[in-house]
């Protein structure tokens, strides 16, 4: 059985805006308060993991402890069939030291432009974690195809090149509202609302 959130105040163990406003645009309907890891100034920990959810789990309960709150961390990256999966949970270094995800992009269209397997999937991991050490970890996914030139706008990290399946357009060129819906974050957190916010809804 899961532990439930019963708390008005969430801190968001992340420094990335694109993520912090998603994931608070996600909670939003559960009427709960949500503060980012970079507002209150907590340094960012060392992700040494080596899956989604251990590196997830660094992150939530590091903020979780330094804040004395519960904190809901993310770690998420896309998985690139022809190349083993790669960048995975490398995906914002593939970004470089000022996480300008072109690079990555285009270090990515660079090493597959001539593979015939365009395939390729967004993993999320979420972590909720609380000051007394105790975690839940849900992980979700969504499946998709790469494409180049990048299109659209609206999304972050690698949205401009990923074409989920049975659509026609990137992330980037969806209404946040539509990804919402659909995205490997959603996905975790559908599981994450299951088990910890059951209460709430």
């Amino acid at each position: 059985m899961a532990r439930c959130f019963d708390g008005n105040k969430l801190v968001i163990a992340s420094h990335n805006k694109g993520k912090v406003r998603e994931i608070g645009e996600l909670l939003a309907p559960f009427g709960v308060e949500t503060v980012s890891a970079g507002d209150l100034g907590l340094p960012e920990p060392i992700e040494d993991g080596l899956t989604f959810i251990a590196n997830a789990e660094i992150k939530a309960l590091a903020a979780a402890k330094a804040a004395n709150l519960p904190a809901l961390a993310d770690d998420s990256g896309l998985e690139v069939d022809a190349l083993d999966g790669d960048p995975g949970i490398y995906s914002a270094r593939w970004a470089g030291p000022k996480k300008d995800f072109t690079v990555g992009m285009e270090k990515i269209h660079a090493l597959i432009k001539d593979q015939d397997n365009m395939a390729a999937n967004f993993t999320c991991a979420l972590t909720l974690a609380w000051p007394d050490g105790h975690m839940e970890s849900f992980e979700g996914k969504v499946f998709g195809t790469l494409t180049w030139p990048l299109r659209g706008d609206k999304g972050f990290g690698y949205d401009p090149m990923f074409i989920p399946n049975g659509h026609a357009v990137t992330f980037a060129e969806m209404e946040p509202a539509d990804k919402h819906a659909m995205s490997h974050r959603a996905d975790a957190f559908k599981q994450l609302i299951a088990a910890c916010f059951g209460d709430n809804q």
